[in-house]
């Protein structure tokens, strides 16, 4: 007999835990390699963890809810084959942890307040680990500068700090400066601004309600759009476009499309299309924004808002969408958009993404006022398509005619995107829009 270790999965370059949604297993039950095990979640997307062998499920180490570090043993599997056999890395222990990654020669500098809104931060389980195998108590640990996301204390963070006092460069924190008085903290509190979201206040509901608990996906949502606020300086521009070129030759085009393609074109690709041509001429918009420095991004992968059967949005990621043609658009658009309704999206499949399209007019919304996908800096927001009696100049004058005509919008961070760029890029993307060509090949 010999015991496999089943760790939580890598999901992506800048994801580093994930949360237990559910065992499908239970101590003393069998399972086949590959098959599934329990689903997890990121920030990002749900998946399944599928078990690396075959044999019987020897103890599983987290609970459902349990938010773990990537890498940690989360179950033990029991094999047919012999101890010598197993090829599975032992997980060190902190201790050992310690003295294999030996950090480089830094002084750490401890911060004067811990960076958390309420005096409470969270902590995973493998930093609470370390922590009390090296006696470092919850006021020390509170001390720590985190470099991780909404500064949280990462394993290099904790294992710094232990390398750095053992060095001596540390001195034990005293309660008098560690830790201010209530009355103290309080005064700093009521300078800071406070950022709350509604789920956040508690009231005490009044009158005939219906109280309903937010799934983990709408609160990851609710967290996302308000610290996108919180972070770009957000301006939006609206503009208008005819489509009646665009809507006559997808009427033309479309049965032997799908005939010959094997996959529906819907609009999407085709406004994708348009989309990253102009974005070649306004490299700006393609860009991200770190501290003081513009990162502009060589590659166009565009993000495309997705609704979900439960009402919540997910954005899969077109990768270099300028190399494709309308019919690898159409077969990216729909396999993401049915694997996103199917749940069955990998993680890869929601990263990276440059700038993001979104079409509102899918819900019958004329226009739409669109959120910032951070750390993008701009997303455009396509309404309804509708005919409507306009103007129409030619050169034997002007008539008035029945034509396709649709609302563009789109939001921009107006730290790096000036009014002047922003109306630019949208007004170059409705003029694409309007001279779509009804006698092209797809």
């Amino acid at each position: 007999m010999a015991l496999v270790d089943l760790v939580m999965p890598k999901m992506g370059e800048s994801i580093m835990e994930a949360t237990i949604l559910k065992w499908h297993k239970n101590p003393g039950d069998a399972v086949k390699q590959d098959e599934t095990v329990l689903e997890i979640a990121t920030d990002k997307v749900d998946t399944e963890v599928p078990s690396t062998a075959a044999g019987t499920i020897k103890e599983i180490l987290y609970n459902a809810n349990d938010v773990v570090p990537v890498g940690s043993v989360i179950a033990r599997i029991e094999t047919e084959q012999e101890a010598a056999t197993n090829e599975t890395t032992p997980t060190p222990t902190p201790e050992e942890a310690v003295e294999v990654e030996t950090p480089q020669e830094v002084p750490y500098v401890p911060e004067k307040h811990a960076t958390s809104s309420n005096g409470n931060r969270f902590y995973s389980p493998l930093v609470l680990n370390i922590a009390n195998s090296e006696g470092i108590s919850m006021m020390e640990l509170e001390t720590i500068h985190g470099t991780g996301n909404e500064g949280r204390v990462t394993k290099k963070d904790i294992l710094q700090y232990v390398h750095d006092k053992k060095a001596g460069r540390i001195k034990e924190p005293k309660e008098e400066t560690s830790y201010k008085s209530q009355e103290t903290r309080s005064r700093e509190q009521e300078k800071q601004p406070v950022y709350e979201t509604p789920a956040t206040i508690e009231r005490v509901p009044e009158g005939d309600v219906e109280i309903i608990e937010m799934d983990r996906m709408r609160k990851l949502i609710a967290r996302h759009m308000v610290e996108s606020k919180h972070t770009s300086a957000h301006v939006t521009s609206f503009a208008e476009a005819d489509v009646t070129n665009m809507v006559m030759w997808r009427e033309k085009v479309k049965t032997d499309f799908e005939k010959r393609e094997n996959t529906k074109i819907t609009f999407t690709p085709l406004f994708i299309n348009c989309l990253v041509r102009v974005m070649k001429k306004y490299p700006l918009i393609n860009s991200s924004v770190e501290n003081d420095k513009i990162i502009i991004k060589k590659n166009i992968n565009i993000a495309m808002a997705t609704a979900l059967p439960s009402g919540n949005l997910i954005v899969p990621v077109i990768r270099n969408a300028d190399h494709l043609n309308l019919v690898g658009l159409s077969k990216q658009v729909n396999m993401l958009a049915d694997n996103a309704r199917n749940n069955k999206l990998k993680p890869d499949d929601t990263q990276n993404g440059t700038f993001t399209f979104t079409n509102v007019g899918t819900f019958g919304s004329l226009m739409g006022t669109p959120i910032i996908n951070q750390p993008q800096v701009a997303i455009l927001a396509v309404g309804a398509i509708k005919k409507r009696p306009v103007v129409i100049e030619t050169e034997q004058g002007d008539t008035i005619g029945i034509r396709h005509m649709m609302y563009l919008s789109l939001s921009y961070d107006h730290r790096i995107i000036d009014g002047s760029l922003g109306a630019s890029f949208l007004t170059a993307v409705a003029k694409e829009f309007e001279s779509w060509d009804t006698n092209r090949a797809w």
